[in-house]
C-alpha cells in the first residue's frame, strides 16, 4: 500500500487545490494532507480561514483519505506519525524538491518527493488571486473592506 501525503494551507479552497490533491491520491492508495497551524504560517499573509474550519474542509474533499494538522512546534511529527512513501508539493510551493529531500534525510525519513504540474485551467488559483479579486471588485463598486464589518 503506497501512502502519500499533501501539506498546506488551503485557506479559500480552490480547483487548484483540488488539482493538486487529486494529482497527489493518483499516487497512491491513501493521502494524507497536513494542513498547516495558523501561527505557522509566516511565508504569506495569514490564513483568512481558521484553522479547524480548513481542516473540515480538505478532511471532506473526496481524494482525502485523511487530513490532520501539522504540529505547532516540529513539522515533522505528522510526517513521521503517517509514514508516507511520497510526499508531494504544490506547484507553488516555497520548499524546492531537493532541499526537502535533504531535509528528510536528515530527520531520517525515507520518502520521495514529488512535485505536482500547475492547475492552468481556471483563472483563480490561488487563494491570495481571489482575495485581490474581491478586493478589486469591491473598490470597483465602492466597497471598502471596513464596510464588512458588522455585516
Amino acid at each position: 500500500m503506497i501512502r502519500v501525503v499533501a501539506t498546506g494551507t488551503f485557506d479559500i479552497l480552490h480547483p487548484g487545490h483540488l488539482h493538486y490533491l487529486s494529482e497527489s491520491a493518483a499516487l497512491g492508495d491513501e493521502l494524507y494532507v497536513i494542513i498547516a497551524r495558523d501561527k505557522n504560517v509566516r511565508h504569506k499573509p495569514r490564513p483568512v480561514v481558521p484553522e479547524m474550519q480548513r481542516l473540515c474542509m480538505v478532511d471532506a474533499l473526496k481524494p482525502v483519505t485523511k487530513a490532520v494538522l501539522g504540529d505547532m512546534d516540529d513539522m515533522f511529527a505528522p510526517v513521521r506519525m503517517i509514514k508516507p512513501d511520497i510526499i508531494t508539493l504544490g506547484y507553488n510551493q516555497h520548499f524546492k524538491t531537493e532541499d526537502l529531500a535533504r531535509l528528510l534525510v536528515q530527520e531520517g525519513i525515507t520518502a520521495e518527493v514529488v512535485r505536482i504540474s500547475e492547475y492552468a485551467t481556471s483563472p483563480f488559483t490561488s487563494s491570495s488571486m481571489i482575495v485581490k479579486e474581491i478586493l478589486a471588485r469591491d473598490r470597483h463598486n465602492g466597497i471598502e473592506p471596513e464596510d464588512y464589518t458588522g455585516r
